[in-house]
């Protein structure tokens, strides 16, 4: 796992804030070159961190390519949608669309709910003080991909230990590897048997509508990732989102008194924590001018997710956390046409877990003081541990 201080000041931060040097290179320029990529085999490359120029650049498919770059270090993963460009991308992302709408998410929420019920069972009889990551950051969102897909109950809890534990900023390479490689022999024996059987779940359901459309290693990989990703992002979006609300009382008790702001709240969340600090890397296929500067036809860009939610104009007030702001164009979910697929499925899974945790625990607080906090530092963004009491 690489060390805060291997990491491009790009993907680094302060607690829950951009470092002061993101924030003063985003105040002079909204595009500069920087080193991207960490460790001795770094490029240079563009980084953009202005709003305005962020999204010129995620919504632009047709001059920025997210596909790897031939001879690069980064592997191409066969289903991996945010490697893909359309055709490709557009052929996959078609096929998951129908299982993410409003609606098909409205159906799922009440077995969401029950999920983060039993998830708040283990972190009370777990006794105080105990840690939230462990008992529901972790386990709630392993446990809804479980139900999305069709996972046999006396499978759950040991797919949801691998998936935390091949994560990339999981401590131990060899184990994490050996973890990544079950995993992926897992899902590919959940998509053989789907093939031969479908079940009544989101990988039936494509299995059945379009499996003629996509092969096995998509198929696989496909699998993997919208899983993998779906686990990942949402236990930091569950850890930090609590310790936000618990580092910013005012915010805390105003969300208790007013649930009814628990919409408005997850927008803030999703744009003020920013668990995946810069998008993927986008090579221009083309000469393109930005901001006063030309990208190169090949040179590497990067967008800060981070800066272009969080950085204000120079006189601007501090960003803070505010669950009353009107709804923002953020990019917290990315943008353009690898915009989150899943989310609807992150906005009913915040929505339902916050609301659970501030009711069931309504004088929630932290075991230990800020200091004492570990935070995991490759993306996504989030904490190690949480110790809570009640």
């Amino acid at each position: 796992m690489a060390r805060p201080s291997d990491l491009s000041m790009h993907n680094r931060r302060d607690r829950l804030d951009p470092l002061p040097e993101l924030s003063e290179l985003s105040e002079r320029a909204p595009l500069s070159q920087v080193e991207l990529g960490e460790g001795p085999g770094s490029s240079t490359g563009w980084l953009v961190t202005g709003h305005d120029e962020v999204r010129a650049v995620l919504g632009d498919a047709e001059r920025f390519s997210t596909a790897p770059p031939a001879g690069g270090t980064r592997p191409v993963q066969a289903g991996n949608l945010i490697q893909y460009d359309p055709p490709d991308h557009s052929r996959l992302r078609l096929l998951l669309t129908p299982e993410f709408t409003v609606r098909r998410m409205r159906g799922l929420e009440p077995a969401v709910e029950a999920v983060v019920a039993d998830c708040l069972d283990s972190l009370e009889k777990a006794g105080q003080p105990a840690d939230f990551m462990r008992h529901v950051a972790w386990p709630v969102p392993g446990l809804v991909m479980c139900e999305l897909f069709g996972v046999a109950r006396d499978d759950r809890a040991e797919l949801a230990r691998l998936l935390k534990v091949s994560r990339p900023a999981f401590r131990g390479r060899q184990l994490q590897m050996t973890a990544g490689a079950a995993y992926l022999a897992y899902v590919d024996q959940l998509v053989a048997r789907n093939r031969r059987a479908p079940g009544d779940d989101l990988l039936g359901r494509l299995v059945r509508a379009h499996g003629d459309d996509i092969d096995d290693d998509e198929l696989v990989g496909l699998t993997a990732f919208v899983m993998g990703s779906g686990v990942e992002n949402m236990a930091s979006m569950l850890g930090l989102g609590i310790l936000a609300l618990l580092e910013n009382p005012d915010q805390l008790n105003l969300l208790r008194q007013c649930p009814h702001l628990i919409d408005q709240a997850v927008e803030e969340f999703i744009r003020y924590l920013s668990i995946i600090p810069t998008a993927s890397p986008r090579t221009a296929r083309e000469d393109v001018r930005l901001a006063g500067e030309v990208i190169k036809a090949g040179d590497q860009v990067a967008c800060s997710l981070l800066a272009a939610n969080r950085v204000r104009p120079p006189g601007a007030p501090p960003d803070v956390l505010d669950i009353t702001r009107e709804a923002t164009a953020h990019v917290g979910l990315g943008h353009g046409i690898h915009y989150c697929i899943g989310a609807s499925l992150v906005r009913m899974e915040l929505r339902s877990a916050y609301l659970a945790v501030l009711r069931r625990f309504p004088e929630l607080r932290s075991a230990v003081p800020p200091e004492e906090i570990r935070f995991r530092t490759q993306a996504p963004y989030g904490v190690e541990t949480l110790p809570v009491t009640w």
